[in-house]
């Protein structure tokens, strides 16, 4: 029986290396990152990039418990794919002390034994002088199996053990889906080709793919980097990612110092103020290649320099990418037919915990359903 996987990102690579191991005939099929973004005409991902904060820090159970079990599999993707992907940098996730957010966060860390210390104003000043806060700021920080990871060499490095495992991988847009009850009829760029089952784990443009629309919103997103010197950069080799949770649960995000494939170094951070939704696949390859917004880029700008005064910026730049979301707050996998299966939607938080979403991607296309605490409330 073959098994068609459409989407060559995060979760798609993830489910295909799951599905080869077990040792079905599995074919991963997607386009390749674009050379040019700006003038490329066809579809895109958010995972090309070198910077994702992980953690199993969550205030939803669902999250921490699927990126706990993910986190504890990167060595041996790493392993199997000889790709490097993972730097162990710990976390912290602040916001102000007494609300919900942050409580939810310490409850589920104690109901599943994450490794954290709780710090007040003082402890965060005393143990990370580099951010400022505002007064009344408490987090939490989680100093092991947290960091940040490379999204584009996690994918090079699931699709990489895929292929060793004995999948085949189709480096081709997917055009169309054909269902009948002998099978799927995929259509690419290249051609077309039969699977007895398909599961689509295109992201953001999920949608595009399949019969009926699932109810997934898709938000613009912008990003911005700050470069740094090499001696900048290693001056803050030592620090975390930083959360920071406002007390409605949102705020911004900044990972360290990581350098990029054109040899420089970059701090990035991201927490668009407004939500902006794209309603079709034409609207989120249109806000690709914008580059972002301006606007987003110069309050990220703002927010960073109030939270390092210190840090020496050489240039600053944006890019843009998209979220994609779910009425219930927990990844869509789930089957759509009796052979097309969906495995989509990080809602802001699936990177770091691809691994296992794309392990359930694979369960349900199997017919074998979800774990309980995996289905949504």
């Amino acid at each position: 029986m073959t098994i068609a996987v459409i989407g060559r990102g995060l979760i798609g690579s993830a489910a295909a290396r799951h599905l080869a191991r077990a040792g079905h005939e599995v074919v991963l099929i997607g386009p390749d990152e674009p050379v040019a973004i700006v003038a490329h005409q066809g579809v895109f991902a958010s995972h090309y990039d070198e910077g994702r904060i992980t953690r199993s820090l969550d205030p939803d159970p669902f999250w921490s418990r699927a990126s706990r079990t993910s986190i504890a599999r990167y060595a041996d993707i790493e392993a199997e794919s000889g790709i490097g992907f993972y730097t162990e940098r710990g976390v912290v996730m602040a916001g102000p002390e007494g609300s919900d957010v942050m409580a939810r966060i310490g409850a589920v860390a104690a109901r599943d034994g994450t490794v954290c210390d709780r710090l007040d104003d003082v402890g965060l000043v005393a143990r990370f002088p580099d951010f400022r806060f505002p007064s009344g700021t408490m987090g939490w920080h989680e100093p092991h199996n947290a960091g940040h990871i490379s999204p584009r060499r996690l994918v090079s490095a699931q699709t990489r053990a895929a292929e060793r495992a004995g999948a085949v991988v189709i480096a081709a847009r997917v055009l169309a889906l054909e269902e009948s009850g002998s099978g799927v009829v995929i259509r690419h760029e290249g051609g077309e080709m039969r699977a007895a089952r398909v599961l689509v784990a295109a992201g953001g443009y999920t949608n595009t793919l399949l019969p009926e629309a699932l109810p997934l919103t898709v938000m613009a997103r912008t990003v911005a980097f700050f470069e740094v010197s090499e001696a900048e950069a290693l001056r803050f080799a030592a620090l975390p990612p930083l959360i920071y949770l406002h007390a409605h649960g949102d705020g911004p995000y900044l990972l360290p110092p990581i350098r990029y494939p054109d040899g420089r170094f970059y701090l990035k951070m991201g927490g668009d103020p407004v939500d902006v939704p794209l309603s079709s696949g034409e609207e989120i390859s249109d806000w690709f290649r914008s580059g972002g917004s301006a606007e987003v880029a110069a309050f990220l700008e703002a927010g960073l320099r109030a939270r390092m005064p210190g840090l020496a910026i050489r240039s600053v730049s944006r890019a843009a990418c998209v979220t994609t979301f779910t009425p219930e707050d927990r990844a869509r996998i789930a089957m759509v037919s009796s052979r097309i299966g969906v495995a989509t939607a990080g809602c802001g938080r699936g990177a770091k915990c691809s691994d296992e979403l794309g392990r359930f991607g694979a369960q349900v296309i199997l017919g074998q359903g979800l774990p309980n605490w995996a289905r949504a409330i």
